[in-house]
């Protein structure tokens, strides 16, 4: 009898491409794909180019999903369309609002399994944190969507359908007969820090990002994207050669001994190794520096000496900090660091010559801040539990 293999992230990734009437879902598919899709349901395949192209801006650009308002197609190629295809998002289920503006989605992908994409509106622009998994394999100590087991990775569609769906709900699709670029710009810059490791879902994440980054499309700049991991190191080179946004490496520790504890992938991949890799990075330059995330652990990762021992490890690399003081949710195992430590801390690296903004926390009162995202029918279900043995 031969062994069972181990199941890897690839079978966690469900693609269903035909739902059950037989249609594909168009949202989430590269221009390539796309073409190859049009011209296989019966599009001339000298005119598979054009029509992709078409198709393409109407749902990317101008946010349709009717193919009967794609005027610019021919009434019987939009009934060949509808019989083949949908363009479809996934649900919003529910939505909060926070005091600060914050808008946290709780959204249903196929499957019925729920994530949490959070805006974050600030002066000067519009910041979507996205999800790139149900759940997460890293348990990280201080992180809420860590309690979370992994369910499954999300698809190309699931992931930038996030991005379409808050575009809908901030009304930021172009008017009819205007430019976009006239449009105000409410979402400006994605965030790849919502549930889930992101390099853990690679090939979906890239794909959805090129939709995002495309120009004749969303268009968003590579440097408004930031992608966020906790240090799959093997991947992180392919980030800058096969995505090209920014890099971010949630940190939060000098040692080894108390990363180990806080992100335990560090037990994989320690320090030294992640260091290393971040130095070899393809896109490293003082123009487009490396963010470290450092969440600020009263007694745990914030004396001095951590500021000292940070300093001295990201030596000759490019690089900002950012300190993000620690978002308490029921049942966390840490406190967050007093604001003068924080300020201390942050004094330190600035001193030493890093950027060293504090993050002000957003989105506390809806759970929507950095660290706190768990989908919330996860979190009744849990309570239901929890209750069933007393009122037995």
């Amino acid at each position: 009898m031969t062994a069972t293999a181990p199941i890897t992230q690839d079978v966690l990734t469900l693609p269903r491409k035909l739902r059950e009437d037989g249609k594909m879902n168009l949202v989430g598919l590269t221009r390539p794909a796309l073409q190859e899709a049009l011209v296989a349901a019966g599009t001339p395949e000298r005119q598979g180019k054009m029509r992709m192209n078409q198709v393409w801006q109407w749902i990317y650009q101008k946010g349709v999903r009717d193919f009967d308002l794609m005027t610019n197609l021919a009434k019987p190629y939009r009934t060949l369309l509808a019989e083949n295809f949908v363009v479809e998002v996934p649900e919003i289920v529910s939505k909060q609002v926070s005091d600060d503006g914050t808008r946290k989605y709780l959204v249903r992908i196929a499957g019925g399994h729920e994530v949490e994409t959070v805006y974050i509106p600030e002066e000067d622009r519009g910041t979507l944190c996205v999800s790139s998994q149900v759940g997460c394999t890293l348990t990280c100590s201080f992180c809420h969507t860590g309690t979370q087991k992994l369910v499954r990775n999300l698809t190309p569609g699931e992931i930038v359908g996030q991005i379409l769906l808050a575009r809908d709900d901030l009304g930021e699709w172009p008017e009819p007969g205007r430019n976009p670029k006239d449009e105000t710009r409410l979402l400006s810059n994605i965030v790849l820090m919502g549930m889930g490791e992101p390099l853990y879902n690679f090939e979906a994440v890239r794909d959805a990002m090129k939709i995002a980054m495309d120009p004749e499309g969303i268009s968003l700049s590579r440097r408004r994207i930031t992608l966020s991991t906790s240090g799959v190191v093997p991947e992180i080179a392919r980030t800058a050669e096969e995505i090209g946004c920014m890099l971010a490496i949630s940190f939060h520790a000098t040692t080894d001994e108390v990363r180990d504890r806080l992100v335990p992938i560090n037990k994989k991949w320690n320090i030294a190794e992640l260091l290393d890799s971040l130095r070899a990075y393809p896109k490293l330059s003082n123009s487009e520096r490396i963010t470290f995330e450092y969440v600020m652990l009263q007694g745990v990762n914030d004396s001095d000496e951590d500021a000292r021992r940070l300093i001295k490890l990201i030596e000759g690399i490019p690089a900002k900090i950012n300190l993000i003081p620690f978002n308490e949710w029921p049942g966390a195992p840490y406190k967050r660091s007093s604001n003068n430590r924080i300020r201390a801390f942050a004094d330190i690296i600035y001193k030493a010559g890093y950027a060293s903004p504090i993050r002000t926390p957003r989105g506390e009162d809806i759970m929507a801040a950095c660290g706190q995202l768990k989908s919330a029918s996860e979190r009744a279900r849990n309570a239901r539990r929890a209750e069933k043995p007393a009122a037995e």
